[in-house]
């Protein structure tokens, strides 16, 4: 394994976000940064309530538990992604 490789894998969550941040804006090349914390949110919650909901094995409560949030607002977050199951 090289070096970055164990560097990232021993990096807690909030350091891989502080990276990619560092790297949003290191690359809009002049332009205007704004509503940043929205575009987060948005960029960041589908794909954890995927994985999530993967680890639980498809189970809503348990990735409700997982998440720390009750079935009724993961359910209507996952509507609101369109990650509901019809």
């Amino acid at each position: 394994m090289a070096k970055d490789d164990r560097d990232t894998a021993t990096l807690p969550l909030r350091g891989h976000a502080e990276r990619a941040f560092e790297d949003y804006l290191a690359h809009l090349d002049g332009h205007h940064a704004g509503d940043l914390y929205q575009l987060v949110m948005k960029e960041v919650e589908e794909p954890l309530l995927r994985v999530v909901l993967k680890h639980a094995a498809g189970n809503q409560s348990r990735a409700a538990d997982i998440l720390g949030i009750n079935r009724a607002t993961l359910r209507r977050k996952l509507r609101d992604h369109g990650l509901a199951a019809d």
